[in-house]
């Protein structure tokens, strides 16, 4: 059962996605990440640390061989976007002639994105292709595709399932949007 709120340091949030919704969602990309890799033996790529919830669910829908990998990078500190890719933990693993997923949590201003589509394209991966699961399409400062795609959402700042506030709220199994009174 979901919480209608939760607060986290000195914020209030309440529920905007419940885990019934979010896992429903995740059925439809699994089966269409699934449909459109038959045969190709995806390498996965998630975005540490928001994405964790999101891959794992995630993976356990895709139905074809696939392998997962996670990279860290880092855009944000408290709720605003620092402007730039910052990668903490890199890729180990040969990605040329690879089809490659990214998974991330979120697409906002697509500039994290961006830097991570460009470096996989440079390791000459076969094909790039982005799953998130939140995007906000106001917000988006570049042009990214997110070709699996699990809600649009407004310009609100959200926690759960992942994502955070200052280091709380990824163990939340919903999503929550920060509430004004």
């Amino acid at each position: 059962m979901s919480l209608s709120t939760v607060s986290i340091h000195d914020k209030t949030f309440e529920c905007f996605i419940a885990d019934e919704e979010i896992q429903s969602k995740i059925q439809v990309l699994g089966k269409k990440l699934s449909d459109d890799y038959k045969d190709l033996k995806p390498l996965f790529i998630g975005i540490l640390n928001g994405s964790f919830m999101f891959a794992s669910d995630l993976m356990k829908n895709v139905s074809v061989p696939a392998e997962i990998t996670f990279i860290k990078v880092a855009s944000y500190s408290g709720m605003k976007s620092e402007g730039k890719t910052r990668e903490l933990i890199g890729l180990k693993e040969n990605i040329e002639g690879r089809h490659v997923v990214v998974v991330e949590d979120i697409v906002d201003t697509g500039i994290t994105m961006e830097g991570i589509v460009s470096q996989l394209h440079s390791a000459k991966a076969k094909s790039v292709a982005v799953a998130s699961l939140l995007v906000k399409p106001d917000c988006l400062q570049r042009e990214v595709t997110v070709k699996y795609t699990g809600f649009e959402i407004p310009e609100k700042f959200v926690v759960g399932y992942g994502l955070d506030y200052d280091g709380l709220g990824r163990n939340l199994k919903d999503i929550y949007q920060l509430k004004h009174d």
